[in-house]
């Protein structure tokens, strides 16, 4: 594969709205698919209900965050960002019931001399912490570096976040450092650590530690 600019396979459904079936993971129990406005309901009623569990990791949210119309234009900024390389953002089911339980995104692709990415993710309250997400980002790195070409794969959480931290340390992620003010978080600016994972880390890449 090149290891220049990747253009993901797209194409035009019959509602008219852009599909990336190359980008539909499968793995692990799980389905890691590109949102889309048919996955709202489920998205909004599992952000809602999760909401003082997410908060104090996450970004402010906006007044309207879950009213539908934010989340169409969400769905409008994530079809540019992948047709144009820039982001990768999925949704993650259980794949058996196609229950909704969380969200993870490959974002802030560097391609040339970089070749890197940067990996967030959020897990709705009633289904952390039983190994989920650990899954899940096995399934996305494997992708990040055999499909998407990439070489490095950057995170950061703050410290407390232990949950988070062990996420990444389990999947092979080291950390390198710390970044002061790094981010805003429910309102204030935050330290974060930050960690990476390297091709070369991730070798098998498949199935990472499964079970966690």
């Amino acid at each position: 594969m090149s290891r220049g600019r990747f253009r993901p396979l797209g194409f035009l459904g019959l509602d008219g709205g852009l599909r990336w079936p190359s980008l539909t993971l499968a793995g692990h129990g799980l389905l890691l698919q590109p949102p889309s406005q048919e996955d709202y309901a489920a998205w909004s009623a599992l952000r809602g209900a999760s909401r003082d569990f997410l908060a104090p990791w996450e970004p402010p949210w906006l007044d309207d965050d879950l009213e539908r119309g934010s989340f169409r234009r969400r769905i409008k900024r994530y079809h540019q960002e992948i047709d144009r390389d820039e982001a990768y953002p999925f949704l993650v089911f259980l794949e058996d019931s196609h229950t909704l339980i969380g969200g993870l995104t490959i974002s802030n692709i560097r391609r040339g001399a970089a070749q890197a990415g940067t990996l967030g993710y959020w897990m709705g309250a009633v289904h952390a912490g039983k190994g989920h997400m650990g899954r899940a980002v096995a399934l996305a790195c494997a992708h990040a570096f055999r499909g998407l070409a990439l070489e490095r794969i950057e995170a950061a959480c703050v410290e407390e976040n232990a949950a988070s931290a062990r996420v990444l340390t389990r999947a092979g992620f080291r950390r390198e450092g710390l970044a002061r003010r790094y981010l805003n978080i429910a309102g204030v600016r935050r330290d974060h650590v930050l960690f990476a994972l390297l091709r070369e880390d991730a070798s098998p890449l498949s199935p990472f530690s499964a079970g966690q």
